[in-house]
C-alpha cells in the first residue's frame, strides 16, 4: 500500500550538512520525494508539532531546539512508507538505534537525533497537513516518465 510520512531533518542535520546524505538514503531504497522545504519554523508550529509532549520536562527545550536554526522538511512516498521510514531512522536514544539506521551511524544524542518521521499513518496525517498545507503537495509522481522513457 502506497503511504506518506512527513520526515525532518532537524537543525542538527542540517548544520552538519547531513541533508544530502539522509534524502539519498530514503532514494536509494526506492522512496519517493514528493514534497520538500528549506525553512525557519516557528515557534507556534514547532509547539503544535509536538504538541503531545506539552506536558513533559523535556518540551521548552525541544521547541527552543527547534526553532534554533532552519530544518527541512519532505514528504516521502512509498509502498509501507511509515514503517519503512520509521526503521531506516533508528531509535529515538542514538545508542539503542541499530548500525545501518540513520540515527544508528550519525547521531550520539536524544535531544539531537538529526531526524523525525511519522510514527503511524494518523500521525502522517496530521503532520502532512501541519508542514504542507492543502494544496502544496499536489505533485505525485505515480508515473516517472524520464525513467521510463525508450532509449534513455
Amino acid at each position: 500500500m502506497t503511504e506518506r510520512s512527513l520526515v525532518l531533518i532537524k537543525p542538527d542535520g542540517v548544520q552538519r550538512l547531513l541533508v544530502g546524505r539522509v534524502i539519498s538514503r530514503f532514494e536509494e531504497r526506492g522512496l519517493k520525494l514528493v514534497g520538500l522545504k528549506l525553512l525557519q519554523v516557528s515557534r507556534e508550529l514547532a509547539e503544535r508539532h509536538y504538541a503531545v509532549h506539552a506536558d513533559k520536562p523535556f518540551f521548552p527545550g525541544l521547541v527552543a531546539f527547534m526553532t534554533s536554526s532552519p530544518l527541512v522538511a519532505m514528504a516521502i512516498e512509498g509502498p509501507n512508507a511509515i514503517g519503512v521510514v520509521r526503521t531506516m531512522v533508528g531509535a529515538t536514544r542514538p545508542w539503542e538505534a541499530a548500525p545501518g539506521t540513520i540515527r544508528g551511524d550519525l547521531a550520539l544524542e536524544v535531544a539531537q537525533n538529526l531526524i523525525h518521521a511519522s510514527d503511524g499513518a494518523e500521525t502522517a496525517e496530521a503532520e502532512l497537513a501541519l508542514w504542507f498545507p492543502e494544496g502544496t503537495l499536489a505533485y505525485t509522481r505515480e508515473i516517472d516518465r524520464w525513467a521510463l522513457a525508450p532509449g534513455g
